[in-house]
């Protein structure tokens, strides 16, 4: 599932040489499903992922049952994958969730905190301070047992509720999740608002507050068709942890206007034309987002998917 030749390697200036894409389908994508995916299909789809290449594939997430029914399997889901070479991050909502994955020998764990009171409420039934509260402990517990933490920070870039996001809202957030301990930042565009001069100034004011780019991974909805330009953008500042799904499965939850995440095929296609190594094989990925389309009984949403294998029929 490749075109001969293509895309033609055109590299551009003061780019990453090489970009870490933390692959999010198998977590963010099928959590939004109407119905439950068979845990079996769920392993193979991230044994598949490993085998296209991609190193960061997030697995799962230790939240309650009653609020994402279709994870409710974590338990069973990690050992099943925990062999791969790769690294397997899972979601923790709270103390609880932290236990129940360190009794599973997880080893990287994210946090998920909100820029906006709004989503705080809805996402996590607590304002926002109160949930960073929470947070706190958490990460703090994580670095104690030698963990890998991110933190996600939804609504970066706009909000459904409370519309334009002032930028020092995000950053005060960011900042206090790097102050606990996180390692790692994924800026959160959680319903495809996001313009590329907004991605920049942000960017620029994170790094101004002490937040290195080097923290820093990207995380677009395509809502408005603008992830990849979104991307370039952060690409230019120098961000080179970027979040994808497989297929462009996945949305939000409680954000009914978030549509698909960033399809890992399209990302990888611009990356691999700019001569920016990913260590993917897009033929591989392409036919496992291919079979996960089949899983779910419709076609993926993926552009470069759609095109790849409408070439092979």
């Amino acid at each position: 599932m490749t075109v001969g030749g293509l895309p033609m390697t055109v590299p551009a200036q003061d780019l990453p040489a090489r970009v870490r894409i933390h692959e999010v389908g198998a977590r963010d994508g099928l959590q939004n499903e109407k119905t439950a995916v068979p845990t079996e299909v769920k392993a193979e789809f991230i044994r598949r992922l490993a085998e296209a290449g991609l190193t960061t594939i997030e697995a799962t997430s230790f939240v309650h049952p009653k609020w994402v029914p279709q994870l409710a399997d974590a338990e069973q889901l990690f050992p099943l994958v925990a062999d791969l070479d790769v690294a397997l991050p899972v979601l923790v909502p709270n103390q609880r969730g932290l236990d129940r994955a360190l009794a599973l020998g997880a080893r990287r764990v994210a946090v998920f905190a909100s820029a906006t009171e709004s989503f705080a409420k809805a996402n996590l039934n607590r304002t926002l301070d109160e949930s960073l509260a929470v947070f706190d402990p958490v990460v703090r517990h994580a670095k104690d047992e030698r963990l890998h933490v991110r933190g996600y920070v939804s609504m970066c870039f706009g909000d459904p509720w409370e519309g334009a996001v002032p930028i020092h809202q995000v950053v005060r957030v960011c900042r206090a999740l790097t102050d606990m301990g996180c390692d790692e930042l994924s800026l959160g565009d959680t319903i495809g608002v996001a313009t590329p001069g907004h991605v920049l100034e942000l960017l620029a004011s994170l790094n101004e507050a002490g937040v290195p780019t080097n923290v820093i991974g990207v995380h677009f909805h395509d809502t408005y068709g603008q992830a990849l330009a979104n991307t370039y953008a952060a690409l230019q500042h120098g961000v080179t942890t970027v979040d994808a799904s497989a297929g462009g499965l996945g949305g939000c939850p409680y954000a009914k206007s978030a549509t698909g995440n960033l399809a890992t095929e399209d990302l990888v296609w611009m990356l691999h034309g700019l001569g920016i190594e990913t260590g993917v094989d897009l033929g591989r990925l392409t036919a496992t987002s291919v079979w996960m389309a089949e899983q779910l009984g419709r076609p993926s949403p993926s552009r470069t998917v759609r095109a790849l294998s409408h070439k092979d029929q």
